[in-house]
């Protein structure tokens, strides 16, 4: 039996999150043509995270479209829209994981501000920033927590992260769950990296 190439490597890698062989971009190329290691090792991150225990794969997938969006990478936003909805996602569930998207992005920068600032005018003023979608949503408020915990920690904003990780453990989220999904967005997105 042959060795599995790089090039093959690359090519498993995009299919395992929707993409095909003809989109290995500049960047992946480079890792196949001097046989680096780090594209099984992205391989292996990427098929092991999305097929992590206390994830369905349609839970999987539009982590994996939440990533995509938030990283602005048009092609991965498609391709795990298209894998999610054969796992049964509707239209409505992908605009709510767009929506919710937006809605961390402006979550983390207003409240990453408060947090770096740190005076009690900025803390005590109402945010003003409407999340009606919060209330009730169409994926549910744990899975919507766990979404926005994931696109919190891509943007970085502290408060976020404590705060959503807290409100999924008080709806009774386990820890690994928590753990496999913050996982799955930061393996997601070193790949967007090479993409």
């Amino acid at each position: 039996m042959f060795a599995t190439t790089n090039q093959d490597t690359a090519v498993q890698l995009l299919e395992a999150v929707g993409l095909t062989g003809e989109q290995v971009s500049g960047k992946l190329q480079a890792l196949v043509n001097v046989d680096a290691r780090y594209l099984k090792d992205l391989k292996i991150n990427v098929t092991n995270s999305l097929a992590a225990a206390t994830l369905s794969k349609k839970e999987a997938y539009l982590i994996g479209v939440a990533v995509a969006v938030n990283e602005k990478h048009a092609g991965l936003r498609e391709a795990f829209e298209k894998l999610a909805t054969q796992e049964g996602a509707g239209d409505k569930d992908i605009a709510e994981v767009i929506s919710c998207t937006s809605l961390m992005n402006a979550n983390n920068v207003y409240y990453r501000f408060r947090h770096f600032v740190n005076k009690e005018f900025y803390t005590a003023t109402p945010a003003g920033i409407r999340m009606s979608i919060m209330a009730n949503p169409v994926l549910g408020k744990e899975f919507f927590e766990l979404l926005s915990l994931v696109v919190s920690a891509l943007n970085g904003c502290e408060m976020c992260v404590t705060s959503h990780e807290e409100a999924l453990l008080k709806h009774g989220t386990d820890q690994q769950r928590v753990l496999e999904a913050v996982r799955l967005g930061a393996v997601l997105r070193s790949l967007v990296v090479l993409l």
